[in-house]
């Protein structure tokens, strides 16, 4: 990587999705500086996955924003009373969604960028295998570019953004295949909606059917480790 490579920011949650990305945006040639949210959520194991990956990319500079989205609640992820799905079979929207919270950490991550001159932001939403989270469709990724270039001074002075996401169109099992190929180790990566304070994962959560499903299906062996 040279002194010239542009600098982009890039979300990480320390799951599969979002160390893959990161691994995308450095193989591109990017400086990263990665952004995580302590937004009160169930799986905090994910923030210490974060920072350690960040440092084994060779992220610039990583930051934990803490953001208390328990206030509102509204999600299984953020509200003790809402149990979240442990049988595969939910319908429509999960419990699992947190209202709006792609586009609060976009905007925090869209600040950032522009305190540090970056015009790169990277988020790794994906519309195939997905949860069906209405925030991680192309169309709203659309939608949030355009808002960021009408409503900071950067884009109204021609620095505009541009807001990758690459993972969008891929399976789960592509982006496995993928983050291999670039030296992920997905044994460092958290993603269970229930995992425990170690990072095991709970093995019955839509987001380890998911991760399961998706080595299986790339006839990549599963480095995750369990609970019990």
């Amino acid at each position: 990587m040279t002194e010239t490579a542009s600098a982009a920011v890039v979300l990480v949650s320390g799951g599969l999705d979002s160390t893959t990305l990161l691994a995308m945006a450095r193989a591109a040639g990017h400086r990263c500086y990665t952004l995580s949210f302590d937004y009160g959520q169930r799986h905090r194991a994910e923030l210490a996955a974060a920072a350690r990956i960040s440092a084994v990319f060779g992220a610039v500079e990583h930051k934990t924003v803490v953001l208390d989205l328990r206030t509102i609640g509204g999600s299984a992820l953020t509200d003790d009373s809402i149990l979240v799905p442990t049988t595969g079979d939910s319908a429509g929207i999960p419990v699992t969604y947190v209202p709006a919270r792609n586009t609060i950490f976009l905007a925090i991550a869209l600040g950032w960028a522009e305190v540090l001159g970056a015009r790169d932001l990277f988020i790794g939403v994906n519309a195939v295998d997905y949860s069906g989270y209405p925030d991680c469709r192309p169309e709203f990724i659309r939608a949030f570019e355009v808002t960021a270039n009408l409503a900071t001074r950067a884009g109204v002075e021609g620095r505009g953004f541009s807001l990758h996401t690459p993972l969008i169109d891929l399976s789960k099992a592509e982006i496995i295949a993928r983050g291999i190929e670039l030296g992920v180790d997905y044994a460092m990566t958290v993603s269970c909606y229930l995992s425990d304070a170690a990072g095991r994962a709970c093995g019955r959560c839509d987001s380890c059917r998911l991760r399961a499903a998706g080595f299986a299906a790339a006839d990549i062996a599963d480095p995750t480790l369990y609970q019990g």
